[in-house]
């Protein structure tokens, strides 16, 4: 049994088609954030265009396409609850393509799809400016360029790929044009019409309160928090703390911030050694918290931003963070925070009545040893020896008396466990004692140099005070998990893999040598890349930038250097035109120059065919003017016949061009 082959499709169907395809790509990334209807509805609409191009049936009428447009545009506003604004305007102007495209009926219809999905590339970066939006769009344009040129082209009609590779080349050109214009253009503050939901979407970040298994939640994101670019060596992992919040209240079950006291200490701060200066690339959190090494000698400066200290060493922006922000900063590793008071706010003291009551009388029981650095020393040795485990998955604790239930019954926790256990602890033994938040350590990526602090170096530590030493760091949980601060959490932790599938622990957590490990830190330094000089490419950073070329290029040898470039890319631009000349063309050049050197010259206007007319008992004799005719009438049927290969002709017209004499 035979099967006839389908029917070459016509001309038109198939500029239709790639219409479609090209639409459909631009409509795509859309699906992510529009209602799923709307997307139902372009995605049934595309069909429909696509089965009545290939059928070759009739396009609807306006008194079907009317209803479906008005009903669309009224659940459109039944949505939003308006027509105006981003996300409403893009859903319109998304199923607006849709049904153009049942309504195309002249040749401007087809450029009126073209023009709108253009525009709808852009609204795409509304939402998203990553990487791979951005080669997505990049791809779309060259669809769209390539069903562009297939509307203008006339006779043949190559194949796709050579219009796709056309639209590449089209792109290709534009792009140095859009690169300058981005990096010199003067630039607005914010993107335009909002921030991109990648831009300033929540994330999981540290809060202002700390409740046992908050910050196991959170070590399992492994969200960016901030990176960090170092002027000089990067500190040992463990001096990488990074301070945030400070709680000091505590009502049996939440740690809180304490208020503001009136009668606190004064701040003073000694250090010693030098200070280590780095840059924060602090990732939008849509909090108030800016992170610093412990201990920084500075507030940090935000552009347009306000910047607080609080009594407890935090610092914080007086607008939340809702977009990447930078800052540089400069801290002591070495420090001592308040070494010369006599006494602290009774606040580090205070517990709540009534709950914990083995803990409390452990902390009371401390009292009996005078030094508070060997109270302090007593409990750390108590969680290293006592078959105290860390974990990210420790037992709930839902009764009353939290404390004495992780340190009398469970013994299972993560970083807040200890850290609260401790204090309490400490409070109760006399030793005025506090709760600080923030991260530790950080993954150091080779190939940029930047240390990346996801939300899983989230960690909580304690800081005590003892006399005449100020506030002391105290990290109990590196008594139980000594890999946890040395290292990094991965290392203090078996790796996370579903049942049965231990063999892809490598793939989940790949060892830094391995090829995953390089390829991991070469994804994370493009991304940082990304970040850093096109996201974060602000007006203050482009303002520094032209500062810098105008200073460079106000030096004599730059403005040579300059000419110099210049002269040599135009020479480069002329040597490849003229190796990409066409021989036949340069062949029929030397002809009409020799038939000009014996006296008849061609017109600038005249084609070959009326030269080789006029030479036509022009008085030549017959073997020349027999010869210079058989070559013009060869190069017209190259030039302006159908379009062959002249490799052949090249030895021909040669031929023919040394009998002209």
């Amino acid at each position: 049994m035979r099967f006839a082959l389908p029917a070459p499709l016509s001309r038109d169907k198939q500029d239709t088609l790639l219409l479609v395809a090209a639409s459909l790509l631009v409509l795509v990334p859309h699906a992510a954030h529009l209602p799923a209807w709307v997307s139902a509805l372009c995605g049934a609409t595309l069909a429909w265009r696509a089965g009545v191009t290939l059928l070759g049936r009739r396009l609807p009428s306006n008194l079907v396409l009317v209803p479906i447009a008005a009903a669309a545009m009224a659940g459109v506003l039944r949505e939003y609850h308006t027509l105006l604004g981003r996300d409403a305007g893009v859903a319109m102007l998304v199923l607006l393509v849709a049904f153009k495209m049942l309504e195309m009926h002249a040749r401007r219809d087809l450029f009126v799809v073209v023009f709108l999905c253009y525009f709808l590339v852009l609204t795409n970066f509304f939402y998203s400016q990553s990487i791979p939006t951005a080669m997505l769009m990049l791809a779309s344009i060259v669809a769209l360029l390539a069903t562009q040129l297939s509307f203008q082209l006339t006779g043949a009609v190559p194949p796709l790929r050579t219009r796709l590779w056309m639209g590449a080349k089209v792109l290709a050109l534009a792009l140095p044009l859009a690169g300058a214009a981005f990096v010199l253009f003067p630039r607005i503050e914010g993107p335009l019409w909002g921030m991109p939901d990648d831009a300033h979407a929540s994330r999981t970040g540290l809060s202002d309160t700390m409740a046992p298994g908050q910050m196991s939640d959170l070590a399992q994101s492994e969200d960016v928090a901030f990176r960090v670019k170092f002027d000089g060596p990067v500190p040992p992992q463990p001096q990488l703390y990074w301070r945030g919040p400070v709680l000091g209240d505590y009502d049996g079950r939440t740690w809180t911030r304490v208020l503001p006291s009136q009668h606190a200490e004064p701040l003073s701060l000694s250090v010693g050694g030098k200070p280590v200066g780095y840059e924060v690339t602090l990732e939008a959190s849509n909090t108030r918290w800016l992170f610093a090494l412990e201990m920084p000698r500075a507030l940090p400066e935000l552009p347009g931003r306000g910047v607080g200290l609080s009594d407890e060493l935090e610092f914080q922006a007086l607008a939340p963070i809702s977009d990447r922000v930078r800052y540089h900063l400069a801290s002591y590793v070495h420090y001592s925070l308040q070494p010369q008071a006599t006494a602290v706010d009774g606040r580090w003291l205070s517990l709540p009545y009534g709950v914990d009551p083995r803990a409390r009388a452990a902390g009371q029981a401390l009292t009996a040893e005078p030094d508070p650095a060997r109270r302090v020393a007593a409990v750390l040795r108590r969680f290293a020896r006592d078959g105290f485990v860390y974990t990210l998955h420790p037992p709930l604790l839902p009764g009353p008396d939290s404390i004495d239930d992780f340190l009398y019954g469970t013994r299972a926790g993560f970083c807040e466990h200890y850290a609260g256990a401790f204090v309490f602890l400490m409070r109760a033994a006399g030793v005025p004692a506090r709760v600080v938040t923030g991260y530790q350590g950080g993954d150091l990526n080779p190939i940029d140099g930047y240390l990346t602090v996801r939300q899983s170096d989230a960690h909580a530590w304690a800081e005590v005070w003892l006399p005449r030493r100020g506030w002391v760091r105290v990290d109990p949980t590196a008594a139980v998990a000594p890999g946890r601060v040395e290292h990094s959490l991965a290392r203090a932790l078996p790796p996370m893999v579903p049942f049965g599938l231990d063999g892809l622990a490598g793939l989940l957590q790949p060892d830094p040598g391995s090829l995953l490990g390089r390829i991991r830190y070469a994804i994370g330094a493009v991304n940082n890349g990304w970040n850093q000089w096109v996201l974060n490419y602000t007006p203050q950073r482009q303002q520094r930038l032209v500062d810098r070329l105008q200073e460079g290029l106000s030096h004599w040898q730059s403005l040579a250097l300059l000419t110099m470039l210049c002269a040599l890319l135009f020479l480069v631009r002329k040597f490849s035109q003229r190796r990409k000349a066409d021989p036949v063309d340069a062949l029929y050049s030397m002809l009409c120059q020799r038939l000009g050197q014996l006296g008849l010259p061609r017109a600038p206007d005249e084609g070959p065919t009326a030269y080789a007319g006029r030479l036509d008992g022009a008085g030549l004799a017959p073997e020349p003017s027999a010869a210079a005719a058989e070559f013009l009438r060869r190069y017209s049927a190259y030039r302006y016949g159908p379009q062959s290969p002249g490799t052949g002709l090249v030895p021909i017209l040669r031929d023919l061009l040394s009998r002209v004499r």
